[in-house]
């Protein structure tokens, strides 16, 4: 699982002041990082933003780069050639576009990131799905600005996560601890939340405060995450602590089908509560994690959610399960057991 990117060419139009429209319309749509001309690094100043600079076709900024066209067998030689060479290749494909696409993806494995430059909604959803893993990003380059957020729209930025369920074992309430509530600039519905647990072979989804329940309003922007130990997938296919995180940091939401998508961290509070552990059971393995013993923190299951207050043994929830063991947060082929 990893995150898409999205970048945006504003360099073709010759007049400045088009070039300069073009860019704010895609900063505005949540864009921040662009291909420009040289000279134009006085964008800079119009936000937060990433410039790369095309010149001739080759890239130039914070990484190594060519721009590539493949209308022909001859320039798909020629670009699959650059792959292990160069960090990145922006890639268009006129009227062939799928073949080569493919070649690239499967030529590169992973050494050089493959960017699709796209010109409507249609062409960014073939990208995400070319030989399933898709192109690493696209790029939206378009002659109207108003044709920008629609192409957002249809980028997936994340792809999906296989959820299983599993049978919980025991509800056990053990001493207060440290837990973390993860605050974001997003809000959620009811079967949206976090992936947490205390072994990284396992993390269960953990409900956002998004439901009402009589004493306390909701809270869809916030996940009562747990015990600062656990683990946190958040991009990439990584995880964190709980303990590490921070404002401004993003994490992953996760839904009940296994939709995903990005939130940022407006704030995250420690706090000393009553704790519970939950133990749960799959294919002989036992997996756990710990929560704050609380009514508005809920774990999602196949069809909705219950509060750990109300879990008991037999109850099923949904879990993301992994294989191999983490080294600083990346997946490791390693052998590990964590009790």
């Amino acid at each position: 699982m990893f995150m898409k990117e999205i970048w945006m060419r504003a360099d073709v139009p010759d007049d400045v002041e088009k070039r300069k429209k073009m860019l704010i319309s895609g900063l505005e749509s949540g864009i921040n990082t662009f291909i420009v001309r040289p000279g134009d690094e006085m964008f800079s100043s119009l936000g937060k933003v990433r410039l790369i600079a095309n010149k001739d076709s080759v890239l130039s900024g914070d990484l190594k780069g060519r721009m590539v066209r493949i209308t022909s067998p001859k320039e798909q030689a020629a670009a699959m050639d650059l792959c292990g060479k160069e960090n990145v290749l922006v890639v268009s494909t006129g009227d062939w576009s799928i073949i080569p696409y493919e070649n690239l993806i499967a030529a590169s494995s992973g050494r050089t990131k493959i960017m699709a430059c796209v010109s409507s909604s249609d062409d960014a959803e073939l990208c995400q799905n070319i030989l399933e893993k898709g192109t690493d990003g696209v790029v939206i380059d378009v002659k109207d600005p108003d044709d920008i957020k629609d192409i957002i729209k249809s980028v997936k930025t994340t792809s999906d996560l296989g959820l299983t369920a599993v049978k919980v074992v025991s509800v056990k309430n053990i001493q207060t601890g440290d837990r973390i509530c993860i605050d974001t600039c997003s809000t959620m519905v009811p079967g949206e939340g976090m992936l947490i647990g205390s072994q990284s072979s396992c993390l269960f989804l953990v409900q956002s405060e998004s439901e009402d329940n009589g004493y306390v309003a909701a809270r869809p922007f916030r996940v009562n995450a747990g015990a600062v130990h656990a683990y946190i997938m958040v991009t990439d296919g990584k995880t964190r602590y709980l303990s590490e995180l921070h404002a401004g940091d993003d994490v992953l939401v996760v839904g009940r089908k296994g939709s995903t998508k990005v939130a940022s961290i407006g704030r995250c509070k420690a706090e000393v509560r009553p704790m519970l552990m939950v133990t749960a059971e799959h294919n002989g393995n036992e997996y756990t994690t710990v929560l704050q013993n609380a009514e508005t923190v809920k774990l999602v299951t196949p069809k909705g959610s219950v509060s750990v207050n109300e879990l008991k043994k037999g109850d099923e929830v949904l879990v993301h399960l992994m294989e191999g063991g983490r080294h600083f947060g990346m997946a490791v082929d390693e052998k590990i057991k964590e009790n």
